[in-house]
């Protein structure tokens, strides 16, 4: 009525949506969240599997932790790496010598393997800044080869080829073992991914990629090329010698066999079918280190295979699924799902548009 206070127009439907919307636009708030959703999937899912199955998941986020690593060195800044193997045996050493001989806890364990493994990166990419291409993987495949090596010759400090034995983590009362193992795992992996995604959404990840894609575009526009390479190899060790002092818990002994030169191009190889440059992908290609092997070991018993074929039949399906792969998918599974769904969301927004 005239003269009369106007109502008030009541906020708009759409207006909560837009806040979260704006919420969800921020990257670390974004990558908690599913961090947080991931972590509340693994812990239903490991609650629900027998202690054998946990034990695989253990480690399948194990070498996701790894793979997030080397996708950030190899996808995000161009640098290929065949020696990733080595950083997981340095952090491998390390948990297993402070565990044995020090007695320190856990936690600090694991960390000063981080740490170990970090310095070891420095070292490596320091020259590693003139190197690029066949001639850096050249480098790092022999670090590979020849860094567990040296736990053999100085068998007196790393155990020779028995290696050294590491307690497992005492899980709580009521909680099985393998288990426990689990949730350490996965807890780790998901807050390494956490920041991993943070760090890739930030001024130095995208100095990542300008040094990926054109190193000269890079240092004209002020990057310090050198400087971000050194970076990102370290940070990258850092992550796999990590991924080696959980490797170690879980397999209960730490020798110069569980690191061969096929673990680190078992790596390469890992990353590449899970997308390069994809933190998520890493999540397919651990499936694919962790299962494939099994598989092959299943072929091979049931089609009677003697050994030496066996032995090599699990590298036979290495390469046919990461050929089949990258002919239907050059990025990965990964990048092959996310065409399909944007596919999808395309064919659904025409849809609309029509009815």
């Amino acid at each position: 009525m005239p003269g009369t206070e106007p109502e008030p127009i009541p906020a708009s439907a759409g207006g909560w949506r837009s806040r979260l919307r704006r919420l969800w636009s921020q990257p670390m708030v974004r990558h908690l969240l599913l961090g947080l959703a991931a972590a509340l999937g693994f812990l239903l899912l490991t609650s629900a599997l027998s202690p054998y199955d946990d034990f695989q998941v253990a480690q399948v986020a194990v070498y996701a932790l790894a793979l997030a690593g080397l996708t950030v060195l190899t996808g995000a800044n161009g640098q290929i790496s065949l020696g990733h193997g080595a950083f997981m045996a340095v952090g491998a050493y390390t948990t297993a010598m402070l565990l044995v001989d020090e007695q320190v806890p856990l936690g600090l364990a694991v960390a000063a393997s981080t740490a170990t493994s970090a310095l070891l990166g420095l070292i490596v990419g320091l020259p590693a800044t003139r190197l690029r291409g066949p001639y850096l993987a050249g480098l790092t495949l022999a670090l590979a080869v020849g860094l567990p090596q040296v736990s053999v010759r100085f068998a007196h400090v790393f155990g020779g080829e028995e290696g050294i034995s590491v307690p497992p983590p005492t899980p709580p009362d009521g909680v099985d073992p393998q288990r426990w193992l689990a949730w350490i795992c996965l807890l780790t992996t998901l807050v390494v991914l956490v920041l991993l995604a943070n760090l890739m959404s930030s001024n130095v990840g995208r100095a990542f990629r300008s040094v990926r894609d054109d190193e000269v575009a890079a240092a004209l526009a002020g990057i310090h090329v050198g400087r971000t390479k050194v970076l990102c190899f370290t940070v990258s060790a850092a992550c796999a010698g990590l991924s080696g002092g959980l490797l170690g818990l879980g397999t209960a002994i730490v020798n110069p066999g569980e690191f061969a030169p096929a673990l680190s191009i078992g790596l390469l190889a890992g990353m590449v079918l899970g997308g390069a440059g994809s933190l998520l992908g890493a999540w397919w290609g651990a499936v694919f280190l962790v299962y494939v092997p099994q598989w092959a070991t299943s072929i091979s018993s049931s089609l009677h295979l003697n050994s030496s074929i066996s032995s090599n039949l699990a590298l036979v399906v290495y390469g046919l699924v990461l050929i089949g792969v990258v002919m239907a998918a050059p990025a990965g599974i990964q990048g092959g799902l996310r065409r399909l769904v944007r596919a999808g969301a395309r064919r659904l927004g025409r849809g609309d548009g029509a009815s």
